[in-house]
């Protein structure tokens, strides 16, 4: 499932919105609609965590993660990372790094498996994907485009890419990743898709610009409803509560 939401006024949600298949970090501000509807969504099955990184709430281009942890800039203060151990599920590991392109999810996009990064990410950084994340790692660039992580959203499922990245990188990249990649857009043609959309293997926010071709093909690619986490948590609960009758 595929569902349309703004940040504020902003159709730019990945922008403020990290979603991963164990939590998902959204940026603190004003925007009530926004959070009852991711919340409303994924309330019952990951944690919800309203977090500033480093004093901004731009966490979706800062941070960058997945089920197994989460990679956060230098910048980050002692409190924003306490808060985010006391949050996040106790298996996810969190490390802040020192790395010169800070803006985290600018430069690398991931799933639980693999990451493309910027070809300028320090070894730092590529260890700590490495560590944290438990990805392997490749540097890339999608054509024209250095900043992988704006241009780019990876699921377990699939990876949608800016549109007029050539056949032949779709190719080297899905070789690569070993999953499908398709060329699109969000927001009614925007080639922005890292900033916005937020993915994980059951579900994805994108901004309510975002037209229903393109919403057909995102969930299509990245093969949205599927795999629904709260199906096996209802037959979970159906079957505990038959074994206790």
């Amino acid at each position: 499932m595929a569902v349309r939401c703004q940040f504020e006024t902003s159709n730019e949600i990945g922008v403020f919105c990290k979603l991963t298949n164990s939590y998902c970090l959204v940026g603190i501000g004003s925007s009530e609609n926004f959070y009852s509807v991711i919340e409303a969504e994924l309330a019952d099955v990951i944690p919800v965590i309203h977090c500033t990184i480093a004093g901004t709430r731009i966490v979706g281009r800062v941070t960058v993660g997945n089920r197994h942890g989460l990679l956060v800039p230098n910048a980050t203060t002692d409190q924003e990372l306490q808060h985010l151990r006391n949050s996040l599920p106790d298996e996810v590991q969190i490390r802040r790094v020192d790395e010169r392109l800070s803006a985290l999810g600018n430069v690398i996009a991931c799933n639980d498996h693999v990451a493309i990064v910027h070809a300028e990410l320090s070894a730092e950084t590529e260890k700590a994907l490495v560590e944290v994340l438990k990805v392997e790692v490749f540097k890339m660039s999608l054509a024209d485009h250095t900043l992988v992580g704006s241009y780019a959203a990876l699921s377990s499922n699939g990876a949608l890419v800016a549109a007029k990245t050539p056949p032949e990188t779709q190719k080297e990249l899905a070789a690569l990743i070993q999953v499908p990649v398709v060329a699109g857009t969000v927001n009614r043609g925007s080639e922005l898709i890292g900033a916005g959309i937020c993915v994980n293997d059951w579900i994805a926010f994108v901004g309510a610009d975002t037209t229903s071709t393109e919403l057909s093909v995102l969930e299509s690619i990245f093969k949205l409803g599927e795999h629904d986490p709260t199906a096996i948590g209802t037959n979970l609960k159906d079957t505990l509560v038959e074994s206790l009758l």
